[in-house]
């Protein structure tokens, strides 16, 4: 398992339509992201920032990426919603989340190296 954060800014003025927009569509989508192995998708909103945290629990994650990208009803989502939002995706990423931007990414701990090897920047 896989586990992601990423970040959106909302423009302050448009806050609400998004929220209403993306109540609409939401239920689509997320049958289309748990069809492409994400989990646990939660979304959390601070003022003008909207952090997204799922899990993936597939075995091919650009794959799945792409399987998403293609699906009409998850491009429908992002054509009503991506002018509430103001990008923080690296200038020209062409990615179908880029809006987004990923702010961290955490593999399954059982891939994690054995507990006694020390770890990065440790002393031994």
């Amino acid at each position: 398992m896989q586990r992601h954060g990423c970040v959106i800014r909302l423009r302050p003025e448009h806050r609400e339509t998004y929220l209403r927009l993306h109540a609409e569509v939401w239920p689509s989508v997320e049958k289309t992201l748990r069809e492409a192995n994400f989990r646990n998708y939660t979304i959390f909103l601070h003022d003008d920032l909207l952090f997204g945290y799922y899990e993936y629990v597939g075995d091919d994650y650009e794959a799945d990426l792409r399987y998403i990208a293609a699906d009409p009803q998850t491009q429908e989502w992002w054509k009503l919603t991506d002018p509430c939002q103001e990008s923080v995706a690296e200038p020209g990423s062409g990615d179908w989340w880029a809006p987004m931007r990923e702010v961290w990414h955490l593999a399954d701990e059982s891939g994690a190296e054995a507990p006694d090897q020390p770890q990065p920047g440790s002393r031994g």
